[in-house]
């Protein structure tokens, strides 16, 4: 049987780390995606205020497997 997988971009951000706004994105996109695969980091930005990273931002793609009709 041959599996469709889909790719969505999502953008996140968080004032902890990169990780943590790549924790989010996976979490979030969980919320409405099913069967998730992989998560891929394709860009990172950070927003600097007063010489310190305040957010850190990242623009990922999410694959996942398409479910089949029954």
């Amino acid at each position: 049987m041959a599996r469709m997988v889909k790719v969505i971009e999502v953008l996140a951000q968080s004032e902890k780390s990169w990780d943590d706004a790549a924790r989010v994105a996976l979490e979030e996109a969980a919320k409405t995606v099913r069967n998730i695969q992989s998560i891929y980091v394709k860009e990172m930005q950070a927003v600097v205020e007063n010489d310190r990273i305040t957010q850190y931002r990242i623009n990922a793609k999410i694959s996942f497997v398409l479910e089949r009709d029954s």
